[in-house]
């Protein structure tokens, strides 16, 4: 898996994802400093949460399209370019509107990022590691959620909140700098034989001839696997955007504490997330007679139950170390099934739509970042509790979870 220069490849996907989620979950560490600072209500911060991805969602599809035209490395090198300016750009915000349009920009340069480490993984890796290589490359995104806390919180609260956005831009550039200079777009190839192989029997399967693009869109399997995708979304947006908010508003902690205790479900997090990859693929060879589809969906309806039900009992639960540990849990479960889904699509689609189809996945599924924060803002702002906005993210994972047990399964090929 770390040989002939897959283990440079994993590392810079790694870090990758370590900044993509220091850069994202920046503004919810900050946003009791920004709430204050520019006189914004709840609804209104739910508001700007939520703008991040109006823009998002949209660069998932498009920048799955980029990777499959352009290249991966390209895509990526642009893209970490643009979120680190704009997440930079946030200092010159000077009310709602500004802050919105930074944020909308921003979760542009941020939507290719998991379409490319997709393709990058496609290319790289043989079908039997894919789900452990994109878990372990994702790992990444939790663990920057991780010292986003500690990071941006003593920054904040020493030299003010715009300068750790100013600090997260400049790790971006450096990063990108040293991507384009040390990382190949495919491996040599000799290295490359198992991938073109794969590829070959994909397009063996669908007659001799390659599928277009829209032949995937309508499938049922791509369509409730995003479903599913975007329940896991929308409790992670729930989390990532308005849990440090819970825990300064309904359980009294102060910005000092709130700023540690989000380290916690991060850390189980990046655990889970480093699991769920290879607890796949290991069910995948243990069930190989039952095929592929069975283990992932055996790992995804299991975990994301699981954590629905940890959500939704943190809402109701009387104490913040119940709240936290809840919450903790939820996350656990959830990223377990983070590889799942990009694995789902590596094993159904050709080499040449991998890309497109994930980005359309994934920018279906964060809709949810676009509905999610705002509504619960929404709650919050009308009942005076979170309750309800707990309730209602662990209720949906619930159906979801349900959703795949019914309606994935594996693709039929054209004659």
């Amino acid at each position: 898996m770390f040989s002939q220069g897959k283990g440079m490849v994993i590392i810079f996907l790694f870090l990758a994802g370590v900044i993509n989620y220091l850069d994202r979950s920046a503004l919810s560490i900050a946003a009791p400093f920004i709430k204050d600072d520019l006189s914004l209500s709840a609804t209104e911060m739910g508001i700007i949460f939520s703008s991040f991805s109006v823009g998002y969602a949209i660069f998932n599809f498009l920048g799955g399209m980029a990777s499959d035209r352009y290249g991966a490395k390209l895509t990526l090198f642009v893209a970490m370019i643009v979120w680190s300016l704009f997440s930079g750009a946030l200092v010159l915000a000077v009310g709602f509107v500004s802050m919105i349009v930074i944020r909308v920009l921003f979760g542009m340069g941020e939507g290719p990022l998991s379409a490319t480490i997709s393709k990058m993984v496609n290319n790289w890796f043989p079908p039997q590691q894919r789900a452990s290589v994109i878990g372990l490359t994702n790992s990444g995104t939790p663990l920057g959620g991780a010292i986003s806390g500690p990071i941006v919180g003593f920054i904040a609260l020493t030299y003010g909140w715009r300068v750790s956005f100013i600090a997260i831009m400049i790790i971006g550039i450096i990063w990108a700098i040293f991507w384009w200079k040390f990382v190949k777009e495919k491996p040599d190839s000799s290295i490359q034989q198992a991938s073109a192989e794969s590829a070959a029997a994909l397009e063996k399967s669908a007659g001799g001839r390659k599928l277009k693009l829209t032949f995937y869109l309508k499938q049922k399997t791509v369509l409730f696997t995003a479903f599913a995708f975007f329940a896991y979304n929308y409790i992670l947006f729930f989390f990532l955007t308005w849990f440090p908010s819970y825990l300064v508003d309904a359980r009294g902690l102060s910005v000092k504490d709130m700023s540690i205790v989000t380290v916690i479900p991060w850390v189980l997090g990046f655990i889970g997330l480093a699991l769920g990859g290879f607890v796949s693929d290991f069910f995948s060879k243990k069930f190989a007679q039952k095929g592929v589809l069975f283990s992932r969906k055996l790992v995804l309806v299991t975990c994301l139950f699981l954590s629905a039900v940890c959500i939704g009992l943190a809402g109701m639960v009387t104490t913040t170390v119940g709240a936290v540990s809840l919450v903790a849990l939820s996350v656990f479960f959830l990223y377990l099934t983070g590889a799942i889904y990009w694995a789902i699509v590596n094993d159904v689609v050709d080499q040449n739509n991998v890309g497109s189809v994930g980005g359309f996945m994934h920018f279906l599924a964060n809709t949810a970042g676009i509905i999610g924060p705002t509504v619960t803002g929404y709650l919050v702002d009308t009942s005076g509790t979170y309750t309800a906005a707990f309730l209602l993210a662990g209720g949906l994972a619930v159906f979801a979870s349900l959703a795949v047990i019914r309606f994935v399964r594996p693709i039929v090929k054209p004659a």
